[in-house]
């Protein structure tokens, strides 16, 4: 028992640690866009511990720890990288205007605390995969797991460079991105990002007991469907483009499709 307390317990600590840090830098830059930034450091931050403090098989070990890596800091110079030297996101602009001087203390657990949170649930899957000793071996799970995720870093990742690069175009200004990948998908990032939640999942569903993480992955989803993905986007942002609501008409949400004629 207080190994477990030892182990789920720094872990929840460390993102909230991380997340208080985030909170006063933004203080003092009066910009709580960082917390976005913050949001793949904080499982690469809980999977370190993880596996450090874990006892699980050291391969399955190794392997969660790579995948949650290489996700959390490509997300991290994405998002750092597309927010730097920019002002405050319009969702928490518009916070900011709403709770006027009390903003600073709102923002703590409303912006930075719940993502800390948010965070250690989310990543409960992987967590549990480091600490479980058995199978002492790969299994057939590991290697399927292992294959969405592929698919999925390699679905999100291509779709955020396309979307940057047709942003990056004057030529593009104003207009809505509809090629390659967002042809089939009108989130395609997202989906390739709970792609690889569920990739993670299946993997420790090879080990005893993991199958009851399933929450983890869908967490992430419904996130990413109805909290600070797909719904914000389509209500906040492009709720009165015409050019938009007809792609929405004929493209799939979510899931990849071929559109509709």
């Amino acid at each position: 028992m207080e190994q477990f307390i030892y182990y789920y317990g720094l872990n929840l600590l460390a993102p909230v640690i991380l997340m208080l840090c985030g909170w006063l830098y933004s203080l003092k830059v009066r910009n709580v866009t960082i917390a976005d930034s913050l949001w793949g450091p904080g499982f690469v931050l809980i999977a370190w511990l993880s596996f450090f403090s874990g006892e699980g098989f050291i391969y399955r070990r190794i392997i969660l720890l790579t995948l949650v890596t290489l996700w959390g800091l490509r997300l991290f110079i994405h998002l750092f990288s597309r927010s730097r030297g920019k002002a405050e996101d319009e969702r928490y602009a518009q916070w900011r205007k709403e709770h006027g001087n009390s903003f600073w203390i709102v923002s703590l657990y409303r912006v930075f605390l719940v993502q800390a949170l948010f965070q250690w649930f989310i990543s409960m899957s992987m967590q549990y995969g480091q600490n479980s000793p058995f199978p002492a071996e790969l299994t057939s799970l590991d290697f399927i797991g292992l294959g969405i995720w592929i698919t999925g870093f390699l679905i999100e990742s291509s779709a955020d460079y396309q979307l940057k690069s047709f942003l990056a175009a004057p030529s593009n200004r104003g207009q809505v991105m509809k090629e390659k990948l967002w042809k089939y998908s009108r989130h395609p990032n997202y989906f390739g990002e709970s792609m690889m939640w569920w990739g993670i999942f299946i993997i420790v569903s090879s080990v005893p007991g993991g199958i009851w993480t399933f929450f983890s992955p869908v967490i992430i989803t419904y996130t990413l469907l109805r909290i600070t993905g797909v719904t914000l986007m389509e209500e906040k942002i492009f709720g009165d483009n015409q050019e938009y609501k007809e792609y929405v008409m004929r493209t799939s949400s979510f899931i990849p499709w071929f559109p509709k004629k």
